[in-house]
């Protein structure tokens, strides 16, 4: 359990995989979301090994004279890039995965703002721009001045999980997590 002033993050780990359950008091955080949102994943190698589908939710909380934001990715969705395998330079040395595999991710970021205030309560995830790509720097940029993401507030913890079914893969759960949560584990890969 991560206890960010008044805001908790608890995480439990299930026989499938980890699932994250974020529970803030109702006075304490702003939420924003769900955006339907995506985009490319990049492996241990640096390429892209998936294409991802998520919605993203942010809470906001101000407790402790901070600001945090929490963003989690829900009803996830991947779908895989011929080549390395996500864990194919590290969990997997020289995993490869096919491409077309399908599966399911949630995840979430932490990010601590630091001095930054907020100067948006807009509900679209880009503040002014309701037609925006959703991104984790569109949100933070445009509702928090400074603008800081990701050279003055990145991601300080995150974690990711991916499973897929069994049909010709070798592994078929990829858990890709900052070290104060785990690091990195498994692999989607068909070698």
């Amino acid at each position: 359990m991560l206890k960010r002033g008044a805001f908790w993050v608890v995480a439990a780990v299930a026989a499938i995989g980890v699932q994250v359950v974020a529970a803030l008091p109702a006075s304490a955080a702003q939420h924003y979301g769900g955006y339907a949102s995506g985009s490319p994943d990049s492996s241990t190698c640096g390429g892209n090994w998936a294409n991802d589908t998520y919605d993203r939710h942010f809470a906001v909380d101000s407790g402790g004279g901070t600001l945090t934001v929490v963003e989690d990715f829900k009803n996830g969705a991947f779908t895989t890039i011929a080549g390395p395998s996500p864990g194919g330079c590290d969990t997997n040395p020289g995993g490869t995965v096919v491409a077309g595999v399908t599966g399911s991710l949630h995840g979430y970021f932490v990010i601590p703002l630091g001095g930054e205030t907020q100067i948006s309560t807009d509900p679209s995830c880009v503040a002014g721009d309701p037609t925006a790509d959703c991104t984790t720097a569109g949100f933070i940029n445009s509702h928090f001045a400074p603008a800081c993401y990701p050279d003055l507030c990145p991601v300080t913890t995150f974690l990711f999980h991916y499973s897929a079914g069994r049909d010709g893969l070798v592994f078929n759960e990829w858990k890709n997590a900052s070290a104060d949560r785990g690091g990195n584990s498994g692999d989607i890969a068909s070698t």
